[in-house]
């Protein structure tokens, strides 16, 4: 509708605007992408280089660019539209925010979470068959959360089937009054079963100290994590070999990349389709700097600046973790000053949103916007 005669795709992430040549996209050729799971493009981690980019912008004449992921994508974003910025370029540098984790600042949602939820119910529901169907079954399922428990806890709240729910934003522990084995061996004796949620990212101190574990880092500089659900699945095997007359069966279930693999849902596919777009009429009004997302429900263009700066997660004082709480029945695991310290956050997390509402941050016009729009050639 805008007469745009060139659109051209980036495969293989940041690295390959410099390291392959772009691809042709046409509607007949994206046609049936939102059928797929993936990504018909590729991604790839690290590779970030903003000099190589910049100038991959400049000599293909791309003069507005659509980066579509997670959060460390959005940083990336920030990073080459404040090198175009300062280059003078006429290139509109627009984010469209896609992680299953939901783990950026400020926004609704992210595309993906949805169909991350929907599809963990599968492996939940295998779980409490398996449970239910032994003696003292205990079913653990690990799903995807690197540093937000937002998928864990969705899919806890849908399932009811869940007993406990282990988040990196409620630290836990395991032994003593009060901890999480003496939990699983009342429920077992009230119950017979159990089922225990945990997202990727819970309880990476406990396992480091145990194994005396030196951080590392992967491409993108994310640190990589040690498997909570073998590691919570051995300890409370070993924990439970010590107890007389007390046998129990435990099914480990680890659907992480069976979740992120499968193709989106109604919601997210329709969500998808309106990120599309308000990104697109932003970048044609001659706006750059920006990620498109709802924000309380309205769609708003929210300055790179504002995503960045911090990750989004799951606030443990705030009304929906103690949802989850009713929910399973399981103890807090938290003391007076974790939820002091909870509270803060809480606080700073409404103070953004408000100040998105009243209209005090705005997105980046580019300079001499007209220009930008009529010559829309490529994204």
């Amino acid at each position: 509708m805008y007469g745009v005669t060139s659109v051209v795709g980036i495969e293989g992430g940041y690295k390959g605007f410099y390291s392959r040549n772009t691809i042709p996209l046409t509607p007949k050729s994206v046609n049936d992408i939102h059928k797929r799971g993936g990504t018909v493009l590729g991604t790839s981690r690290g590779g970030h280089d903003t000099g190589k980019i910049v100038d991959s912008l400049k000599d293909r004449g791309i003069n507005q660019v659509y980066i579509i992921g997670g959060d460390g994508t959005q940083k990336g974003a920030s990073v080459i539209y404040e090198e175009v910025r300062r280059q003078g370029l006429k290139c509109s540098v627009v984010g469209v925010p896609k992680t299953i984790d939901n783990d950026i600042a400020v926004i609704d949602k992210s595309f993906g979470f949805d169909t991350a939820v929907e599809e963990a119910q599968k492996a939940i529901n295998a779980a409490h068959v398996e449970a239910e169907s032994a003696e003292n079954g205990i079913g653990v399922v690990k799903l995807m959360g690197r540093n937000s428990g937002f998928i864990a806890m969705y899919a806890t709240l849908a399932s009811r089937d869940v007993d406990c729910c282990l988040i990196p934003e409620s630290p836990f522990y395991l032994e003593g009054k009060g901890g999480l084995l003496e939990f699983i061996e009342k429920r077992l004796k009230d119950n017979g079963h159990m089922v225990i949620v945990v997202a990727e990212g819970a309880g990476q101190d406990l396992i480091a100290k145990s194994m005396n574990f030196v951080d590392t880092q992967d491409a993108s500089g994310n640190k990589l994590l040690l498997d909570v659900g073998l590691w919570l699945s051995q300890k409370i095997k070993d924990h439970f070999k010590k107890k007389h007359n007390f046998p129990i069966t435990l099914k480990y279930i680890d659907p992480t990349y069976m979740i992120r693999a499968v193709r989106s849902n109604a919601s997210d596919n329709v969500y998808c389709t309106l990120l599309a777009h308000s990104a697109l009429h932003g970048a044609m009004a001659g706006y750059t700097g920006f990620t498109v997302a709802p924000v309380n429900g309205r769609h708003a263009y929210i300055p790179f600046y504002r995503i960045t700066e911090k990750q989004n997660k799951v606030v443990i004082t705030d009304r929906m973790w103690a949802r989850v709480l009713c929910s399973t029945n399981q103890p807090c695991f938290l003391s007076h000053e974790d939820v002091e310290n909870m509270k803060h956050d809480d606080d700073e997390h409404h103070l953004h949103n408000t100040q998105l509402l009243h209209g005090d941050i705005s997105p980046s016009p580019v300079k001499d916007s007209s220009k930008c729009n009529r010559s829309a050639e490529a994204a």
